[in-house]
């Protein structure tokens, strides 16, 4: 491997490794082959001055501007499709971006938002104070991420509510007693007494919680020699532990954040149980694409139980480019940093955005068929 390739690397490997509670679950095996073949036209073609990619919400995100485009030919092209979802990837060896038309049935597609964290949003669960830490990690930046959901995320989803198949979130934890009344899991749907209850008892559960940890640390003891290995060492740029954070903090029931209008048909999906029943309930509710919504993008979004690392391996995984955000340390906008992640993931993963996820009309379906 080249010098420059070891850099790429190590970069992206250095970003993914702050990541402090999202927990991946163990990767599946390659999914199998389907009987079913066809023969696919590699075929490029050149795009002139074609507009930028998601530049939409230029607020969340950059647009991506690259001098190298082309158009392919229709990659998933399902019989009785309903849903037009364009898409494209970046290949260095075609040294460009490659777009491409794709048909979908979305009664196989399921919506999956990762970790949706109801953190300072009114419903009792805080970053503690005066130094802790959690989801974007400031009180400001899980604002503006909030913000983000409500504008871009929440009308997405509800657009497709009631077509696609499945609309699910995913959570740190496992299944809970309260979280179980609230939010249909693989088992189980509540009844309305249940989320009536659970909500009450969520609320008596984060609202009692002492949201108060340790304040920065006055001094600090450096020896002559090493003066900057000892200060990070005792003061670093992330702990999200119960030093700051106050013990139990992280055992709290973490809800869906209040920025989603939850449907009483949609499924909460929980890292602790891992990948094996997650791609198990997908499978057996007939899910074959998957659109992937949430955060972060440079750490849960791919590495955490319904990240793209796992479902790659056994569904047609469209990243939904303009609905998720990265972290942002030292910046006060995620926008370049989701540009840079959602770019490097696009060498191995389809990249669409919220204005591509379009249902065919009528006859424009009946064409498709």
């Amino acid at each position: 491997m080249s010098g420059s390739s070891q850099l790429f690397r190590r970069g992206a490997e250095f970003v993914i490794a702050v990541a402090l509670v999202c927990v991946a679950g163990p990767l599946s095996s390659a999914a199998e082959p389907n009987a079913e073949t066809r023969t696919y036209e590699n075929r490029l073609t050149r795009l002139v001055d074609p507009p930028p990619l998601l530049a939409d919400y230029p607020e969340f995100i950059e647009p991506v501007r690259e001098t190298v485009r082309y158009e392919a030919p229709r990659l998933v092209d399902d019989a009785n499709a309903d849903l037009d979802v364009r898409a494209w990837r970046f290949s260095y060896n075609a040294r460009g971006i490659i777009e491409m038309p794709n048909r979908l049935r979305a009664a196989e597609t399921a919506v999956i938002m990762v970790h949706p964290w109801g953190i300072d949003d009114g419903q009792g669960w805080k970053t503690p104070e005066p130094a802790g830490v959690a989801d974007f990690c400031t009180v400001e930046k899980n604002l503006l991420a909030a913000r983000h959901t409500h504008e871009v995320v929440n009308p997405f989803l509800k657009g497709l509510r009631g077509k696609a198949k499945l609309v699910l979130y995913s959570l740190p934890g496992g299944e809970d007693p309260i979280r179980r009344k609230l939010y249909r899991s693989f088992r189980r749907t509540p009844s309305e007494s249940d989320r009536r209850a659970g909500a009450r008892e969520l609320r008596e559960k984060l609202t009692s919680f002492e949201y108060r940890g340790e304040p920065l640390p006055s001094s600090l003891q450096l020896s002559s020699d090493k003066p900057v290995i000892d200060y990070f060492r005792q003061f670093p740029g992330l702990d999200a532990g119960a030093r700051y954070n106050h013990a139990s903090f992280w055992e709290l029931p973490i809800p869906v954040t209040s920025d989603i209008d939850v449907d009483l048909q949609d499924v909460v999906i929980y890292d602790a149980e891992g990948y094996p029943p997650l791609k198990e309930f997908l499978e057996k509710q007939g899910i074959r694409h998957v659109l992937l919504t949430g955060y972060a993008t440079d750490m849960c979004f791919c590495r955490t139980t319904a990240g793209y690392e796992n479902l790659a391996r056994d569904f047609n995984v469209f990243l939904v480019g303009d609905a998720t955000l990265a972290t942002f340390p030292a910046n006060s906008t995620p926008k370049y940093a989701t540009n840079a992640h959602i770019s490097f993931a696009a060498l191995n993963h389809l990249v669409t955005q919220v204005s591509w996820v379009q249902f065919l009309k009528p006859q424009a379906a009946k064409a498709a068929k």
